[in-house]
């Protein structure tokens, strides 16, 4: 595969750019006949319709659907913008907004990445906007008409900025305003001593918070205070659809509450994947700061309590990632090696692709996620398995490049002065 996509990128920027198109139509095609009711995008449109007609915020339940306002005051604010449009006109306008930005994620993900070299980003760009629409989270947000690509946008664009840009925090200050998850990146930039950085997204979420007391002080306050502490607001965290590790756990179990275990697992695996993050970060390995980046991004939805399946749109980075890992494999090894060493990376790639690509989250039979069979559960948690994977492979690759750092050995000092 890896290969293939040389050949197409190695082509003029206007046969990928008709490939794309093609890519691109057919999904177009696919989106109809689906029928995409698009329903975040209701819920976001009734939010700012609320804040406008200083209604009760988290009072509003969307008629037909029962779905309640979970985000920040802060975002209920940016989502105003939507009242001004048609629901039909809006839903045009969304579906090219999330076509821009996925676009706009590849470009920062092949930024952060490193790769391919000039005169190849633009047909990777295309590329993988064309092929990305069919990941099984990127397509989830398109039906849904999800923000989780904006989001996704805003913290890459702060993470492949330099260290020395003063405004370095704004986006991830941003995102954590609108959707608080995001925090999880100002957690790694101070591990990583990044801690100008991590001030100012701090400073920019504080101002945000500021800004929706101001506008909306009694939803603020009730926001605060109450709603967001209360988990069973968000959604059923049973359903198959969340792919968190208290989730999995849930489904596991088979209750809908799994308490404490899975308090553990989520508290070691949040230890365990921001400690390979700063590791990573720190360390000689190629492509150092994208594998710790993806690492933390993947702690992030793991140990969130409910990561529905479109959350997992950190998949394009992961993927870009192992298709530049993949290639320089290709390029070192030779296209035909057969052994595990050899291969490994486009192993690695063509296995990813099938788990995010492939929408096997959908064909398990008991979707509310209570007494699921035994030979189903990994089908139901096929994300958080795969985000483990991705902890654990890091993690392996950190302690090997340890061991293959040469100690200097000691040379005593009279053989140096008296040579």
């Amino acid at each position: 595969m890896p290969d293939r996509l040389r050949a197409l990128m190695r082509t003029s920027t206007a046969s990928t750019a008709l490939v794309a198109l093609a890519l691109l139509s057919v999904f177009a095609v696919v989106r109809h006949f689906h029928g995409f009711n698009m329903v975040d995008m209701l819920v976001y449109r009734a939010e700012g319709s609320a804040v406008a007609n200083h209604q009760d915020l988290y009072a509003m339940r969307l008629p037909g659907w029962d779905l309640a306002a979970t985000y920040p005051p802060f975002a209920a604010m940016l989502f105003v913008p939507g009242t001004w449009f048609d629901v039909s006109l809006l839903r045009v306008l969304v579906t090219l907004g999330n076509v821009a930005l996925l676009a706009l994620l590849a470009h920062l993900s092949f930024r952060l990445v490193g790769w391919p070299g000039r005169g190849n980003t633009g047909p990777a760009i295309l590329l993988a906007t064309g092929l990305g629409v069919f990941l099984e989270p990127v397509y989830t947000t398109f039906q849904y008409g999800q923000i989780n690509l904006l989001i996704a946008c805003l913290v890459l664009w702060d993470l492949t900025r330099s260290d020395a840009n003063r405004l370095k925090g704004v986006g991830i200050g941003l995102a954590i305003g609108i959707k608080l998850t995001p925090g999880v990146f100002t957690v790694y930039l101070l591990l990583t001593g990044r801690i100008r950085a991590a001030g100012v997204s701090v400073a920019v979420f504080l101002t945000t918070v500021l800004l929706g007391t101001v506008v909306v002080p009694g939803d603020s306050y009730g926001f605060w205070t109450e709603y967001l502490w209360d988990p069973r607001r968000v959604g059923v965290i049973e359903l198959v659809d969340n792919q968190s590790l208290r989730g999995m756990v849930a489904r596991l179990l088979s209750t809908n509450d799994p308490g404490l275990l899975a308090g553990a697992v989520t508290g070691i695996t949040g230890l365990f994947g921001f400690a390979v993050a700063a590791l990573a970060a720190r360390s000689r390995l190629r492509r150092a700061e994208a594998w710790a980046v993806v690492t933390v991004a993947l702690t992030g939805v793991l140990i969130s309590p409910i990561s529905w399946s479109h959350h997992w749109v950190w998949c394009v980075p992961l993927l870009i990632l192992l298709c530049a890992e993949a290639a320089q494999e290709a390029r070192v090894r030779g296209r035909f090696g057969r052994s595990w060493r050899d291969r490994r990376w486009r192993v690695l790639l063509t296995v990813t692709t099938l788990v995010f690509g492939s929408h096997l989250l959908w064909t398990v039979p008991k979707r509310p996620g209570l007494g699921i069979e035994p030979y189903w559960q990994p089908v139901s948690s096929l994300y958080p398995l795969a985000g483990l994977a991705v902890l654990a492979l890091t993690a392996v690759r950190l302690r090997r490049s340890a061991r293959r750092v040469i100690p200097v050995r000691a040379v005593p000092i009279e053989s140096v002065l008296f040579k």
